[in-house]
Formats: structure tokens, C-alpha cells, sequence
């Protein structure tokens, strides 16, 4: 059994200064390890130990770990001065604009803010100001930050949730203390793939918004099935709702127009992050630009508020620019390069599952992928919870990073395969989870995970 006494020393240390030891407890993992340095693929700890990194940070590290084109476009920001101003426009957030309204046209205009959190409180602002209503439908195991309107129903046991409700909306559960009673009365939680509670909502409360994730990336990987997401944008021409799209983990990753481009379906308003710039903090709001005008409605009753110290730092704007011409370059090389390596991670896992006899499925969109064990693809949170195998989950995990390979150790967890991995990394963690699971079918062989 590994041992890290060195994270262990470090983790000490910050328990005496900062409540837990650490700044975002999504973070805290068991084995608690301590990582201190990224370089293209892989992470190495305190102890000195290599991985070959599949968690990306919760995915924004596309191009990989310290891109040398990125950071060469940060250290020229910073020799020429480009020092935070607080007075003004800046050039570098025009060109970022610019870059991001060019190149998906269902963005009209733009507005930059420091994290995704931040940028759904602000497009669940906008909507309520735009449709004058205040209620708010989300989905059952999705994530869209820590703002008082959306921290319910993570990932909310099937005991407290109760039963499947379709038409119906389920009862909340946040995720956080602190959110006034006010607030979760105007919020709705319905399954995802589920318009039939969309419409059951939407028929007893006025919608301002409805927000999801077009792929539901913080359980995995669940598709949405064919027809919800134009049903969504039926629907929001029906009741009047924004349609929000959170493509904080999506966007830029499935192609550059996000996964909206993928399905063809144009959301009201989108919010990326993460990917945008390769790892820096920034995220973005855009959409429809009569929606994003009422940041400079001429009426003050109408006007939304946008204030932020950090917006457009010059170190993650610059950073940002640097990784979406990447992305551009060469024709999709980024693109191609990427999604070639999760078709070969693809076939390697159905390879191993069949030769192994194993419950599993592996669900994949481009270069990011998570295997359930289960018969089939989930379609939502009821799905999953009913159906997918906790426990071996967790447990391929912990072997996975006592072998080198960093799959972030908590069941579900999506896995991100950057610009930076090579064939010979993905054949290597092949090899890896063949050896995992050969020592933990015998295990789990009487909790049916064998298919025959």
C-alpha cells in the first residue's frame, strides 16, 4: 500500500491556517495526496510520483498541463506591462470577444467573469430580468456552481429523493447551509431527458430560466437523448423561458461551438469555462445580445448589475486568446488528435469488458468518457443511482492511482483526455485497468457484475 507522508506533512501545515486544509473541498480526495507539478499529460506529487492525468483539474487542462504556447502568450503579457488597470476598456478583452462572437455565431455578444459560478448567477440574473419572472427549473445530479439558486441535488440519495416522478419535479436538497428558505421555493429539480416534468413545471410556475448542462458531465457522461435538447428550445418558445446552457465543462472541449454546435440546438444564453484558457481562471456569459444588453439598459430598473475587480485579467485573458487560436489552428489538429485517442480508449475498454465478462458500458463524447458499471448508458440521475456499481467504481479508481494513472477517486467522476496524451499513454492505462479489474472481478463477482 503506497504511503504519502510528504502530502501528508503539507496537508498538516494548511489545517493550522486554512478551515480543512484546503481552498475547495470539491478537491479533498482519499488518498490524500498532494500534487506540485503539471507538465503536459501528467501530474507528480509530493512524494515524487508520476501520473498519467485523466481528472485535468475537473477538465480544463484540453491543450494539457502548461501549454508552452499559453504560457509564452502569459509571460509576454507580463514583460509588456499589461498590469490589471480597473479604469477603462482593455484591448485584450475586445480580441477575446472578438475571437469567441466570430467563431460561434449563436453568441452575439460576450461579457467575461472569473469563474463558472459566477457566470450562471449572472445569466440566471439576466433571465429574471429579461422575462420578469423568478423561478428557475435545474436538473436532478447536475452541477452549475455554488450560487444560491442552483445548490441542490448533486447527487441526492435515491432513499431521500424518492421514487421516479414523471410528469413532476422532486424534492430539494442543497448542497450547501446558508441558502435562505426564499430562495429554494423558486427552484424546480427535474430529471434530466425529462420534458414532460419540464413542461409540468413550466405549466404551474412562471419560468424564468431553465439551466442544464447539454451533456450531464458531472455525473460521467449522459447523453441527452435524441429530441430533448430541441424539445428544451421548444419549450422555451412556448412559456417564454431562457434557455441556459452551462458549457462551463463542455464548451470548447466537443468542438468550439461547445457541444450546442455538436447537437445543433442554440441555446438563449451559454456559459463557458474551464477549457476556455487552458486552466486560468476566467469564464464567460454570452448569447443573444438583446438578452445581454440589459447589462447597459438605458432604464435602471431594468439594468443587471456587472461588476467585477478580476474581469478580464490580463493573465487568463491573455491565456484564453492564446488556447481558442489554438483550437483554431491547423485545421481541428487539436480536435482530431483528441478524439482519435478516446476512440482508442473506446475500443480498448469494450475490448477488455468483453474479454473479462463484465457488466460495463463505457459512454464517451470526444475526448471525454467515464465507464459505469452497468448494462447500458445511463439517461439520468435515477438511472445511474439505481443501476451503476459504487463500490468498483471507487475501488478501479484507487488502483488505477496506485498504478500511476490519475482518474479523480470519487465514482462517476468524468475522465478528460487533454491535446498532450499520446497513444502510448492511453495504451499504458489500458494495461493499468485490464490489471485493476482482473484483481477485483473476484471481489465483485457475486454482486453481479459478471454478464453471464
Amino acid at each position: 500500500m503506497a504511503s504519502y507522508p510528504k502530502s501528508a506533512d503539507i496537508l498538516a501545515h494548511n489545517k493550522r491556517f486554512i478551515a480543512g486544509g484546503i481552498v475547495s473541498f470539491n478537491r479533498a480526495i482519499q488518498p490524500e495526496i498532494v500534487f506540485v507539478k503539471g507538465q503536459g499529460a501528467y501530474i507528480w506529487d509530493a512524494e515524487g510520483n508520476r501520473y498519467i492525468d485523466y481528472h485535468a483539474a475537473f477538465s480544463p487542462h484540453f491543450l494539457g498541463h502548461n501549454d508552452p504556447d499559453v504560457n509564452e502568450a502569459v509571460r509576454k503579457i507580463l514583460l509588456d506591462g499589461k498590469s490589471l488597470f480597473g479604469a477603462g476598456a482593455t484591448e485584450l478583452e475586445g480580441q477575446l470577444a472578438k475571437l469567441i462572437c466570430s467563431n460561434i455565431p449563436w453568441v452575439e455578444s460576450v461579457q467575461f467573469l472569473n469563474s463558472g459560478s459566477e457566470a450562471t448567477s449572472q445569466a440566471l440574473r439576466l433571465a429574471r430580468a429579461a422575462t420578469r419572472h423568478s423561478h428557475v427549473v435545474r436538473i436532478q445530479g447536475g452541477y452549475n456552481g455554488w450560487g444560491n439558486d442552483v445548490a441542490f441535488n448533486l447527487m441526492t440519495s435515491l432513499e431521500d429523493l424518492g421514487p421516479r416522478r414523471s410528469p413532476g419535479e422532486y424534492p430539494l436538497f442543497p448542497i450547501s447551509a446558508g441558502i435562505p428558505e426564499e430562495h429554494q421555493n423558486l427552484v424546480h429539480c427535474v430529471n434530466f431527458n425529462d420534458l414532460a416534468s419540464v413542461r409540468y413545471v413550466c405549466e404551474r410556475y412562471p419560468i424564468a430560466a431553465v439551466i442544464t448542462e447539454p451533456i450531464l458531465q458531472n455525473i460521467g457522461i449522459i447523453l441527452p437523448q435524441p429530441g430533448y435538447l430541441e424539445g428544451l428550445r421548444a419549450l422555451a418558445s412556448e412559456f417564454g423561458f431562457v434557455l441556459i446552457f452551462d458549457e462551463v465543462k463542455t464548451g470548447f472541449r466537443h468542438s468550439f461551438g461547445g457541444y450546442s454546435q455538436v447537437a445543433g440546438v442554440v441555446p438563449d444564453l451559454v456559459v463557458y469555462g474551464k477549457a476556455i484558457a487552458n486552466g486560468y481562471p476566467i469564464s464567460a456569459l454570452g448569447g443573444r445580445v438583446d438578452l445581454m444588453e440589459y447589462f447597459v439598459s438605458p432604464d435602471r430598473k431594468k439594468r443587471v448589475l456587472l461588476a467585477g475587480t478580476s474581469n478580464a485579467h490580463p493573465v487568463p485573458t491573455a491565456a484564453a486568446i492564446a488556447t481558442l487560436e489554438r483550437l483554431l489552428k491547423n485545421d481541428g489538429e487539436v480536435y482530431s488528435h483528441v478524439n482519435g485517442l478516446g476512440k482508442q480508449v473506446e475500443d480498448g475498454i469494450h475490448k477488455i469488458v468483453k474479454e473479462l465478462g463484465l457488466k460495463a458500458t463505457l459512454v464517451r463524447q470526444g475526448s471525454a468518457f467515464c465507464l459505469y458499471f452497468t448494462d447500458h448508458a445511463p439517461q439520468d440521475w435515477h438511472d445511474l443511482a439505481s443501476n451503476h456499481n459504487f463500490e468498483l467504481d471507487s475501488a478501479m479508481r484507487e488502483k488505477l492511482i496506485r498504478r500511476g494513472i490519475f482518474l479523480f477517486p470519487m465514482p462517476t467522476k468524468q475522465c478528460s483526455i487533454s491535446f498532450a496524451h499520446s497513444e502510448e499513454d492511453v495504451t499504458v492505462t489500458l494495461k493499468a485497468m485490464e490489471q485493476a479489474l482482473l484483481e477485483l472481478v473476484p471481489s465483485f463477482s457475486s454482486a453481479g457484475l459478471r454478464t453471464s
